[in-house]
């Protein structure tokens, strides 16, 4: 039996139980949705109406080991189910944090009052554990066939600013539309309490969980919200490029095209968050880099110049230094692969730089993905094959036997503060494809002119 047909048997006894007592069982938020939409149901949540906390706690204590995630919440578990077991309640502000609520459970609240401080009507809906009755008190399910993301309340909406983040991440992995009132309620709603792990949270659910992650960010800029959180990309719009391999626009539309076009390798890269995050951040050099010389726009060395703008987004939304290492890695080096087979590099330069690469792989799917994020008049000619090629070449040549440090001191190569220098020449004659004897008369003949030079010094 899976988890999750473990939880619903669960949820049904709860039910009879809660029944015995006088009350009802729903299940509640995006399971309902879910199963609305033929979307498959990952996890199910239950809300108990109609009985006390100490009854509730009775029962849950007749079923099983009863666990307290957040029983001044009135939210329980259940050891070995996967469900959370709540009350209902009310939320009231206190503060301007995610986070900054009174909670107030009442067992008599009703269905409606209950659901009135979800956040969109397509998450307001109930359905009885027992009898499959759906309870719809916001019109969620006219909602959910219209496809259109409206919030419930005007006035418990805009208490949580991460709402936004979360109207504009619903929009992007559902392919929803806002409605008007509530894209001009989140104008109005100051997004600088949120932390930055919620902000990470609900980016990295658009951009992995979304067919079409640009969605997430051109409901942001609809909200006039990019601001805070995100101002590099804000800072894309209106920026030039040339129309002859860009009929696409400017640099904002190009990255959202890049960005969508991403979707289909971010599973094949190392780090499907950081691969996304590469194919936004990839072309922020080009708001400064970018210049109009002999009729025509150029931004030479943006893969470059903007590394600094990139990082500072990163640390913005983000404490992980391995995640940010990986973007900027592929940020510096996204320009190289299609120079390399435009200009027929030679197998050197491409070991280099997929040497220098954190993700060779995802190197190259970045690279395609830029080149697929245009609306150009001429047709998008793939380089993986090319690619690849070098690839499976670096890789056997990196296969190959090498010079290591002991076999320059087996040599009779003393260590000493130049040793790196000599360990990195070697290298390089690895990467050139010498082979290891070769490379290792080398490198001893380089390091003994070095040091006879320094002597005589």
């Amino acid at each position: 039996m899976n988890n999750l047909q473990n939880d619903l048997n669960m949820a049904k006894e709860l039910a009879l139980r809660v029944r015995e007592r006088g009350g009802r069982v729903w299940m509640v938020g995006g399971c309902v949705r879910d199963e609305l939409m033929g979307r498959e149901i990952k996890d199910i949540d239950v809300e108990v109406h109609g009985v006390s906390a100490s009854v509730l706690e009775e029962i849950l204590d007749s079923l099983g080991e009863r666990m307290a995630i957040g029983e001044s919440f009135g939210i329980y578990a259940l050891k070995g189910c996967g469900m959370d077991i709540a009350m209902p309640r009310k939320e009231q502000l206190r503060g301007r944090g995610h986070k900054d609520f009174d909670v107030f459970t009442d067992p008599d609240l009703g269905e409606k009052e209950a659901a009135r401080r979800r956040d969109f009507t397509v998450n307001a809906m109930m359905r009885d554990v027992l009898t499959g009755e759906l309870c719809d008190p916001f019109k969620g399910q006219r909602d959910l066939k219209r496809r259109i993301l409206r919030h419930v309340d005007d006035r418990t909406f805009p208490e949580d600013p991460l709402r936004v983040l979360r109207a504009a991440q619903f929009a992007a992995r559902f392919e929803f539309h806002l409605a008007k009132e509530t894209v001009e309620l989140c104008k109005r709603m100051p997004l600088d309490a949120l932390s930055k792990e919620r902000v990470e949270g609900e980016l990295k659910k658009a951009l992995l969980q979304s067919q079409h992650p640009s969605i997430f960010f051109r409901v942001l800029r609809d909200m006039e919200q990019l601001g805070f959180w995100f101002p590099e990309i804000e800072a894309l719009i209106g920026v030039p490029q040339n129309p002859r391999f860009h009929t696409e626009g400017d640099v904002w539309n190009h990255t959202m095209l890049v960005l969508d076009a991403a979707v289909k390798y971010r599973e094949q890269a190392e780090n499907p968050f950081g691969f996304m995050l590469s194919a936004l951040t990839h072309d922020l050099g080009k708001i400064t880099a970018t210049e109009y010389e002999t009729g025509k726009f150029h931004a030479y060395g943006h893969e470059t110049i903007g590394l600094p703008m990139a990082e500072a987004f990163l640390r913005r939304i983000s404490n992980e230094k391995e995640l940010i290492d990986y973007v900027l890695n592929l940020t510096a080096l996204h320009m190289k692969p299609t120079t390399i087979v435009v200009s027929g590099a030679s197998l050197k330069t491409s070991n280099h730089m997929f040497d220098d690469s954190v993700d060779p792989e995802g190197l190259i799917y970045l690279s395609m993905a830029d080149g697929q994020g245009t609306r150009s008049p001429y047709p998008y000619v793939s380089s993986e094959e090319n690619l690849r090629a070098r690839l499976a070449v670096y890789r056997e040549t990196m296969a190959q036997p090498y010079v290591m440090g002991r076999d320059l001191i087996e040599a009779g190569l003393e260590p000493g503060p130049d040793f790196s220098d000599f360990l990195d020449l070697a290298h390089k004659l690895r990467l050139a494809g010498i082979p290891k004897d070769e490379a290792l008369k080398q490198v001893l003949a380089e390091a003994r002119k070095s040091r006879r030079k320094k002597g005589n010094g």
